[in-house]
């Protein structure tokens, strides 16, 4: 029997305002033993975080604990202790220490203008009673644990390799190099966030989180906004340092495939609850909840391409009686159609047949790295020598990792950044120097959908001016109410009521904010439309219906995409051929299928190989990795 460490036994949590009370987490039980993982996957706002919070004793006002038990076994034979009865300050004698926690977003984790090194050891310090330079070694050791950092014999043969080729017959004595190794790993500690990326910021996280050797850590959501290469060395390194310490870990998403790489149990959760919980084969390879069906199925995958996407409404129906009890009845959808091998040769030919509608020729963005005095030094080339055609009506997917320059790709297409040359053709149109009206007349032909729906729309606008908006630029419409009818037939068109004209941003899910964003897009019937990484920022099931509306529009309006993600299961389900980015380049492009059966670069086998799929083989390699 393994060691308990954590039970939570009927957990409620409310929130308070203006005398109106939600119920965020309503009964959650579950018990978590030493080297086991929970995961807990759920949509935004089922109460996944807030579950964590309460466990690290972080809910801040309106939020209280009305109810429940969170006993935590410090020691085996001692007894166990109810967190939820603490008091803040008797808290903060286990959080950080005995529980820690990996936030979602490093970049808001991490003070900006203090060192990783300063916050690392300020966390070590406060939980061990050791000197500052003591504290140095042991931030130093846990970057290098995270793998943030080389080895130290990994440091002196770098650094001797480097030296022997400049000076073969003089080899580095012992003492320089030691100066050398130490050099190298305090220089790791004298960075800034923001000198390091998404991957590496989570590392450190990690290793803040992992510095008190923590007997349960709670990681929230940690590769959410990362590539899935960088996701899948986390989630591989989150398994290592478990197995290493024997740490209890509870793993919080709302991606099911991700689920299956790292846990053991999961549970499900949704409006506050646990729906299902159970082990993650049988939860994988018989759902019982239709929810979690719905979540199993709404992912798109690499094996499978139907027409449409299933989502969670596809699986059940929710009515809410007057005393807020949820009644959920389930459907049985059947499987939607696949797209036959015959209908896909035949579209691509049928695409290849048409004149390009844009043409990219040998097209190079480069940024300025400045010197002395403002001089630029030289150019960091995020675009570099690119060339490509897009065919009306087709869907082209720009896939890889971030910083590869897909979103500067993009939006040097509709003339948002100057390219340093090449050529860009649009409807037989050179637009490489257009300038002044000729380029705002463009703008009708050509939109583009950004990937964080919360920035992309005026908090101070209502929805109905935003998509107005670019009838009134373009003058389109006679009357204002013409254009009002406009917009009502734009938003009912994506499925929200002409009554959204009348509401803010604010008063919107994520989803619903994507779709006013794809409304706006369509306003001036453009025939070219660039989606910008566009349902990264969303829940798998609001992800679907997206996807499935983008198609639909794309039949009914004839529409042609360029489709940017990291996801290459989302840009297979899109797409009829998909370009592999990297380092500025296009390094590979095919037909979606060839893609992916066939890839040819080892960079594109390396983004297939990290994608979470879920599938029955993926869940049985993780037991068989993990027992």
């Amino acid at each position: 029997m393994k060691e308990t460490v954590l039970e939570v036994s009927n957990l409620q949590v409310e929130f308070s305002s203006d005398g109106y009370t939600v119920k965020a987490v309503d009964g959650v039980a579950f018990q978590l033993n030493r080297g086991e993982t929970l995961g807990i996957v759920g949509e935004s706002g089922s109460g996944k975080s807030v579950t964590s919070l309460a466990v690290m004793g972080l809910l801040q006002h309106p939020g209280r604990i009305s109810g429940g038990e969170i006993w935590f076994h410090q020691q085996a034979n001692a007894n166990p202790i109810n967190l939820a009865a603490l008091s803040s300050e008797e808290m903060q004698l286990y959080r950080g220490g005995d529980i820690a926690m990996i936030f979602q977003e490093p970049m808001s984790s991490l003070n900006p203008v203090y060192t990783i090194g300063f916050q690392l050891t300020e966390a070590i310090l406060r939980h061990q009673n050791v000197s500052l330079t003591e504290a140095k070694r042991l931030a130093i050791a846990l970057l290098q644990e995270v793998k943030l950092l080389p080895s130290d014999e990994q440091i002196k043969q770098q650094y001797s390799e480097t030296w022997l080729q400049t000076n073969p017959n003089s080899p580095l004595d012992e003492y320089k190099v030691a100066q050398l190794v130490k050099q190298h790993k305090e220089s790791m500690l004298e960075r800034y966030p923001h000198q390091l990326s998404g991957g590496q910021l989570q590392r450190v996280m990690i290793a803040m989180a992992i510095s008190c050797n923590p007997l349960v850590l709670i990681a929230d959501e940690p590769t959410t906004a990362l590539d899935v290469t960088v996701q899948a060395t986390i989630i591989d390194l989150l398994r290592e340092l478990q197995q290493s310490r024997e740490m209890a870990l509870i793993f919080i998403t709302h991606d099911l495939g991700l689920i299956s790489e790292i846990a053991d149990q999961v549970a499900v959760m949704y409006k506050g609850k646990f729906v299902e919980y159970g082990a993650v084969a049988q939860i994988f390879h018989n759902p019982q909840h239709p929810y979690t069906k719905g979540l199993v199925a709404c992912r798109p995958t690499l094996n499978h391409r139907p027409h449409k996407l299933l989502t969670v409404s596809d699986y059940m129906t929710v009515e809410e009686t007057p005393s807020g009890q949820l009644i959920i009845q389930a459907k049985e959808p059947a499987p939607p159609p696949e797209i036959t091998f015959e209908e896909i040769s035949a579209r691509l030919e049928s695409l290849q047949a048409k004149p390009p509608l844009l043409q990219i020729r040998n097209l190079k963005v480069g940024f300025p790295v400045k010197a002395w005095f403002g001089r630029t030094k030289r150019y960091l080339m995020a675009v570099d020598d690119v060339s490509f055609d897009v065919k009306p009506g087709e869907t082209v997917g720009l896939v890889g990792e971030s910083g590869c320059g897909k979103t500067t790709l993009g939006r040097t297409l509709l003339r948002l950044i100057e390219p340093m040359s090449g050529q860009i053709i649009f409807d037989g149109r050179d637009i490489t120097n257009l300038k002044g009206e000729p380029l705002q007349k463009l703008r009708r032909e050509m939109q583009i959908v950004f990937q964080n729906p919360f920035s992309s729309l005026d908090p101070r606008m209502k929805v109905g001016d935003a998509v107005m908006e670019p009838l009134l630029i373009h003058s389109v419409g006679k009357t204002t109410r013409q254009r009002r009818e406009r917009v009502a037939e734009l938003l009912e068109r994506v499925g929200l009521s002409a009554d959204a004209m009348n509401r803010y941003p604010h008063q919107f899910s994520g989803g619903q904010r994507q779709r006013i964003c794809i409304a706006r897009s369509l306003a001036l019937n453009p025939k070219f439309i660039i989606c910008d990484e566009s349902v990264s920022a969303l829940d798998v099931s609001v992800q679907a219906q997206v996807l499935n509306l983008l198609k639909e529009l794309q039949d009914e309006f004839q529409l042609t995409y360029i489709f940017i993600s990291h996801d290459l299961s989302v840009v297979k389900f899109m797409s009829d051929r998909i370009l592999v980015m990297n380092r500025g380049q296009i390094v590979e492009q095919g037909t979606a299928e060839s893609i992916y059966r066939e890839p040819k670069q080892a960079y594109t086998q390396k983004l297939i190989a990290s994608i979470p799929t879920g599938s029955p083989e993926r869940v049985r390699n993780h037991h068989l990795k993990t027992s």
